[in-house]
């Protein structure tokens, strides 16, 4: 069994739409009792969408964290209760208005243990058609005015090298495609 910390206590210090902040005073598994702060989140769909094997489709939004417009992949957060799954699903159609026949699961990833517990659940999307009249509707946030767009692997790799894409979700995400 691994060692875990013993938490002598937590307190939420900020509650917000998608993350909360919790300051916790543990004892670490090496001994020292520390004061530390984690941000709490619900977990994350990274979605794939590619029309075909040599396509994948990103989506350019402004980031007002880095004051930047970004080429990356679509991505949310999960709602409460909500299977990754059908919150990647729900996420394609919502950001690049497409329905996948396909779901493949990736992988899940933990992009900053250090200090949150976010899970990014990534999914490739294929077989994309528009929705239907059975479809649920979708829309994007009021917060997000994306341009989408397809480019093959081939320019997403090179975007990645040349520094034109710097989201580390979207270039993680080509490790897991042939």
């Amino acid at each position: 069994m691994e060692p875990t910390a013993e938490v002598r206590s937590r307190e939420v210090v900020y509650k917000g739409r998608i993350v909360s902040v919790e300051v916790a005073r543990v004892r670490l598994p090496h001994g020292p009792e520390s004061r530390l702060e984690v941000v709490r989140h619900p977990g994350s769909v990274v979605i794939l969408p590619m029309p075909d094997a040599d396509h994948l489709m990103l989506v350019k939004q402004y980031r007002f964290a880095v004051d930047q417009s970004l080429w990356e992949l679509p991505a949310g957060s999960l709602k409460p209760g909500e299977n990754p799954e059908q919150g990647a699903i729900r996420e394609c159609q919502e950001e690049v208005g497409l329905v996948p026949a396909v779901v493949e699961r990736l992988g899940c990833f933990l992009p900053t243990p250090g200090y949150c517990d976010e899970a990014m659940h990534f999914y490739r999307m294929s077989g994309l058609r528009t929705p239907g009249p059975d479809d649920p509707e979708a829309h994007q946030d009021d917060d997000e005015h994306l341009d989408v767009q397809t480019f093959s692997l081939e320019d997403v790799r090179r975007m990645v090298k040349a520094g034109e894409i710097v989201d580390l979700k979207t270039a993680t995400a080509l490790a897991l495609i042939e």
